[in-house]
């Protein structure tokens, strides 16, 4: 079965997203809201996972549960995106108006995402 162009292309996303959290991981650290533990963990865990669900994407057997797991990763880093909206800090000087279009991004993504769960 041929996979669609555009599930390689969320793929490469993901997983040169996940790469990121560990070649600069200070810029996600300071995204993590204070209230949650062990930020360091929550990073690693959080790339790893961007890249393990975008290998997975590609493997058609695979495609449905990497999917749905793009769409939890994306709601349990949510908080983080609201964070970076609302701490003058962690929103490395980009501007308000920006930030605040990005929280609704997730939905796109989680769209995106949800389109590859019917395999």
């Amino acid at each position: 079965m041929s996979l669609p162009w555009h599930l390689y292309i969320m793929a490469l996303l993901y997983i040169m997203a996940g790469l990121n959290h560990f070649r600069i991981p200070g810029t996600y650290l300071k995204i993590i809201p204070p209230y949650l533990p062990n930020p360091k963990l929550l990073n690693l865990l959080s790339g790893a996972a961007e890249i393990i669900l975008g290998l997975l994407l590609v493997l058609p057997n695979m495609t449905n549960y990497a999917a749905w797991g793009i769409i939890i990763l994306l709601i349990a880093v949510f908080p983080a995106n609201l964070f970076m909206f609302q701490n003058r800090k962690a929103s490395f000087g980009i501007p308000k108006w920006i930030l605040l279009l990005r929280l609704p991004l997730q939905i796109v993504l989680i769209s995106w995402a949800y389109q590859y769960t019917f395999n």
